[in-house]
């Protein structure tokens, strides 16, 4: 293989965790092309990647099927020896089918899946539960090996400077967003958390832009003496990873930041609330804790990507998590 694409289209940690295929890839092939097809706007997250040779972006706001076909136009130039498609979605799978590509790889969810030249199950079992980089890997086993590699971020040097001043001293990260409701520890457990941490520990709290409204709620709720510094819609995604990488922990929820820590091998205490790590999402830092109830509830988990709210109303699997189960991780071994 000389020139190959991977496509993933789907939210920005799932592009962080595809890209311990192109780690594995120039580990058996030195003189391997690899380019990766992303929707507009996670793009970023590939800057820097020495085994990357383009980025191609697909701007579905341009106009879906416009948009769409023009992309496939684009594939279709670049005469690829192989694609790999992780997404199980119509889209993804006709850039696949029509790639031109010598062999196509792809999961038999996706609904093109019977046009791929080789198809793979994509399982999410909770009780023998693998990684997603694991599923990932699946697609290139057999050009490589059964060893999945990890996740894996390139900060620029500029990045690195953007963050230098925020890292004097000891500080502890916290990203209390997620896209999902029923994937975010209520707010009252993050106050709690933010009233508890020792004074010594300086706090950031990361997210965008459209997360700045709910950080400065939390810090306006909280009563902690020493001050709590915004950094949401501030930093870019590689700003932020290069930063959690410095910190002596990151408190984060079930979404992106998560596979942020694993591909920088941050410190991490991972929250999971309606979601559990069975589905194949936990951290892989070496330093990694996964903090969740401790009570058995029968409606948990109650989906895959999480709800705009709980299904029953009460939030239980949020609410009866323990500040102090979030402490005990900050000083652990």
């Amino acid at each position: 293989m000389k020139h190959v694409l991977i496509i993933q289209t789907a939210f920005i940690g799932d592009v962080v965790l595809a890209t311990g295929l192109p780690e594995k890839l120039v580990s058996f092939y030195p003189n391997i092309k690899i380019d990766f097809l992303v929707r507009k706007g996670n793009e970023s997250l590939l800057s820097n990647n020495p085994h990357i040779n383009e980025v191609i972006i697909w701007n579905k706001k341009e106009g879906k099927y416009g948009s769409l076909l023009k992309t496939i136009k684009k594939i279709r130039s670049k005469k690829y020896d192989a694609v790999f498609n992780l997404q199980r979605f119509f889209n993804s799978g006709l850039m696949a089918v029509f790639s031109g590509a010598k062999q196509t790889y792809g999961f038999d969810k996706n609904p093109l899946s019977r046009f791929f030249s080789h198809r793979f199950k994509h399982i999410i079992d909770p009780k023998n539960p693998i990684h997603e980089i694991e599923r990932n890997h699946l697609l290139i086993s057999t050009l490589t090996n059964k060893e999945a590699a990890k996740p894996k971020l390139y900060p620029s040097p500029t990045d690195l400077e953007k963050v230098i001043s925020y890292t004097q001293s000891p500080f502890v990260t916290l990203t209390p967003s997620s896209v999902w409701f029923t994937k975010r520890m209520p707010s009252e457990k993050w106050i709690a958390l933010i009233n508890l941490l020792p004074e010594k520990y300086t706090i950031y709290i990361l997210g965008g832009k459209d997360n700045v409204e709910e950080a400065e709620s939390l810090v306006a709720k909280s009563n902690r003496k020493q001050p709590v510094t915004i950094l949401a819609g501030k930093l870019s995604f590689l700003q932020s990873a290069a930063l959690m990488k410095q910190a002596d922990m990151n408190y984060v929820n079930d979404s992106a930041p998560l596979h942020f820590a694993s591909a920088m091998d941050a410190p991490v205490t991972a929250v999971f609330c309606s979601t559990i790590p069975g589905f194949g999402f936990y951290p892989l830092s070496t330093k990694s804790f996964i903090v969740e109830t401790t009570i058995q509830l029968d409606c948990r988990p109650c989906g895959l990507h999480g709800w705009k709210a709980c299904p029953l109303g009460h939030f239980k699997c949020g609410h009866t998590i323990n500040t102090q189960q979030l402490l005990s991780t900050l000083d652990a071994n």
